[in-house]
């Protein structure tokens, strides 16, 4: 079965042009001129996306806010179509809970790519791994995605921000750099003005309870990069 994406871009050219671009890579595509479109398909294929696509700048609303309205209800990676040289939408996006974000311009091949890494991340959870990781009263389960508390709440967090987390689970106590933490997040390194990392350790501390100024969970070690202090337990049951 063909992976569902859902597009909203006003632009008709750029949607018609993906539209055919990601459909000759076997993808399922499903297209919307505006906020009010997006969000009617949105309720109409729930559960059945495998990703969606959002740009900023729209008519009748924004990016942002759409974003905001997808990570109420669903866990679906996002990427973001953001300005060029605008690095603020690019930060607000992933505070929001984009998963990843692409400059205008771009073309087709560079969506592509991008599209594929984030699919690839969500889907590559090994079978014979452990399924819980427990730590500090937080239990992440690997098969279905998610963090509960210690009073069985779920964590809002973004596909993004699983990842990052379960990477983190996976190598406590070792020092992680940013080269590879950005590699195993989205796929590509971090260029030294790229601040898409630190937003998104400041919003898993965030959602961890960690204190941002003395954090116990995932520190900074300076020049190094960051640790994951906790202790952690790994079962199958």
């Amino acid at each position: 079965m063909a992976r569902k994406i859902l597009i909203v871009d006003d632009d008709q050219k750029t949607r018609m042009l993906l539209k055919t671009y990601l459909e000759k890579n076997q993808y399922e595509v499903i297209l919307s001129h505006n906020g009010e479109s997006f969000l009617s398909e949105l309720h109409l294929h729930a559960g059945q996306l495998s990703l969606v696509i959002l740009d900023v700048m729209l008519p009748d609303t924004d990016g942002f806010a759409l974003c905001r309205i997808v990570r109420q209800q669903s866990n679906v990676p996002i990427i973001m179509l953001t300005a060029s040289s605008d690095e603020t939408d690019r930060v607000v996006g992933l505070e929001l809970g984009a998963d990843d974000y692409i400059a205008k311009p771009y073309s087709p091949r560079e969506l592509l790519a991008r599209i594929k890494a984030i699919l690839r991340r969500v889907s590559a959870e090994p079978a014979a791994a452990p399924r819980y990781y427990r730590f500090n009263g937080f239990t992440l389960d690997a098969l279905e995605r998610k963090v509960v508390d210690s009073e069985g709440q779920p964590l809002a967090l973004t596909g993004l921000d699983f990842q990052l987390l379960k990477y983190f689970v996976d190598h406590p106590g070792d020092i992680l750099d940013r080269s590879i933490l950005c590699e195993e997040t989205r796929g590509r390194d971090a260029g030294p003005l790229d601040r898409s990392l630190d937003v998104q350790i400041s919003r898993l501390r965030l959602r961890l309870n960690d204190d941002g100024k003395q954090p116990m969970l995932i520190k900074t070690v300076r020049g190094a990069g960051y640790v994951f202090s906790a202790d952690v337990s790994v079962s199958h049951v």
